[in-house]
């Protein structure tokens, strides 16, 4: 038998005792989840955005952990490690750099067993680089272009083909004289690099209008304009094309053709960077 004594309105209150007693619990519970929460270090730590490829997570433990600390950022000395060297940022490219298995096969030629001659034209465009990419600027067009004349002549102004083609940009003579070149047995202004180069962007100009593109711009101007325009009509069914038209039009132009665009996107990736390729700056 109990020993608490009852009293008037014992039974109203007893109710709202234990409702009282149950939340002041509830408090207690929660003040020591809180508690608990703060005072434990998190795991996760954040790391300035600069850092986050160089710098490795370091996990402080949770003993030593201030309450306080909730986010803390790891020491702000870059580590590099073999596996995850530093690679400098690509360069900006003018023309599109369209990923394609030729344009890696001529970069690898081009650093094996065509690597003499690559280094030899990059030493030679240096004589003539700020004059074409002066007069491609100028015009507004992509400065990547300027490799068109070192897949054509290697940089040599008094180059000729077997078929003829003379200069820097290899003018056959009746396309050197459509675009204001003289060409005779006592001047030929092909082999003039700056009247030559006038002359060629003159012509790659007039190609990109026609097709829309400058991959095709590049092709016509080794094939012929004639040539790309029946490969783009039975291919697509249209006169003009995007960049991607070319590899899709390939198979049905000439052999050389169809490498003429990939060595140009793989001697500008070379050019571009040739520290990153294995030759001299």
């Amino acid at each position: 038998m109990s020993k608490l004594k009852s009293h008037p309105g014992d039974g109203r209150r007893l109710p709202a005792l234990i409702t009282r007693a149950g939340s002041a619990g509830l408090f207690a519970i929660a003040g020591l989840v809180t508690f608990r929460t703060t005072t434990r270090a998190p795991d996760v730590v954040v790391r300035p955005a600069a850092l986050a490829l160089t710098t490795p997570v370091v996990v402080a433990s949770r003993e030593a952990a201030s309450p306080f600390s909730l986010v803390r950022f790891a020491p702000t000395t870059a580590v590099l490690s073999p596996e995850r060297p530093f690679t400098p940022p690509s360069p900006a490219w003018d023309l599109a750099n369209i990923a394609n298995p030729r344009v890696d096969h001529w970069v690898s030629r081009f650093m094996t067993s065509l690597k003499n001659d690559f280094a030899a034209a990059l030493s030679r465009k240096k004589i003539y680089s700020d004059m074409i990419s002066t007069k491609l600027a100028a015009r507004q067009m992509p400065d990547e272009l300027i490799y068109l004349a070192m897949i054509e002549s290697d940089f040599k102004p008094k180059a000729r083909s077997r078929v003829s083609a003379v200069g820097l940009w290899q003018f056959m003579a009746s396309t050197a004289r459509r675009f204001g070149l003289s060409v005779g047995s006592h001047a030929d202004e092909r082999t003039n690099p700056a009247k030559a180069t006038d002359a060629a962007l003159a012509y790659l100009d007039e190609l990109h209008d026609q097709f829309g593109s400058w991959y095709l711009a590049a092709a016509a101007y080794n094939a012929g304009p004639g040539t790309v325009a029946r490969a783009l009509q039975r291919v697509t069914n249209r006169r003009t094309g995007t960049d991607a038209d070319f590899y899709r039009i390939a198979p049905r132009l000439p052999r050389e053709t169809r490498d003429y665009v990939p060595k140009l996107i793989a001697a500008a990736r070379i050019g571009k960077q040739p520290g990153s390729y294995g030759f001299t700056d």
